[in-house]
C-alpha cells in the first residue's frame, strides 16, 4: 500500500483515516489519468494552425487575447474529450476503491446504521448487491440502472455543452 507510507511517521494511514481516504482516491485517479489527458492536450495544442496565431499577433492581439480567442477555441475538441473521460471515469471508480479502501473506514450513526466514508457509487452498488439479503439485489439493480442514467445523462449534457464551443476548421 503506497499511501500507507506517506503519513506513517505521523502515526496514521492515509487510507484508514476518514479525512484522508477520499483524498487518497483522488490522488490515485489523477495519477492514473494525467498522462493520458496530457497526451490529448498536447495533440490538441499542436493542431492549432500557426497562421491563425501569426494573424492574431499581426493584428495586435495580446497573449491573453490570443489564448482565449484563438488557442482555446481550437483546442476545444481536446477539452471535450478530456472532460468526458475524466467525468465518466470518476463516476466509474470501482476497482481502485475496492482494492485500496473497500469503503472503509465507516462512521456509526446514532440510529445504528453505518456510513462508509470512502465508498464511491459503483462500490456502493456492488456492496448492496452482495449484501446480506436477496432483496438487496433488486435494490442494487435499481441503483445500477439509475447510475447508468446519471452517467449517460451527465456525459451527454457535457458533450452537448462543450461541442457548441468547438470551432470548425
Amino acid at each position: 500500500m503506497i499511501f500507507d507510507g506517506i503519513l506513517s511517521h505521523y502515526g496514521t494511514s492515509i487510507l484508514l483515516e476518514s479525512r484522508y481516504g477520499f483524498w487518497g482516491l483522488i490522488i490515485l485517479m489523477c495519477w492514473q489519468q494525467i498522462g493520458y489527458v496530457m497526451i490529448i492536450y498536447i495533440a490538441g495544442l499542436q493542431s492549432v494552425p500557426e497562421d491563425m496565431l501569426e494573424a492574431a499577433k499581426i493584428d495586435g492581439a495580446s497573449r491573453s487575447q490570443t489564448l482565449f480567442q484563438v488557442t482555446i477555441p481550437n483546442v476545444m475538441p481536446s477539452i471535450t474529450i478530456c472532460t468526458f473521460l475524466t467525468l465518466t471515469n470518476g463516476f466509474k471508480l470501482f476497482d481502485q476503491n475496492l482494492a485500496l479502501t473497500g469503503g472503509q473506514p465507516f462512521i456509526i450513526q446514532p440510529n445504528g446504521s453505518t456510513v462508509k466514508t470512502t465508498e464511491m457509487l459503483a462500490l456502493n452498488i456492488y456492496n448492496t448487491f452482495y449484501g446480506s439479503s436477496s432483496a438487496s439485489q433488486g435494490v442494487a439493480q435499481a441503483k445500477a440502472v439509475l447510475f447508468f442514467i446519471l452517467v449517460a445523462g451527465l456525459g451527454l449534457l457535457q458533450l452537448a455543452y462543450t461541442r457548441k464551443r468547438e470551432v470548425q476548421q
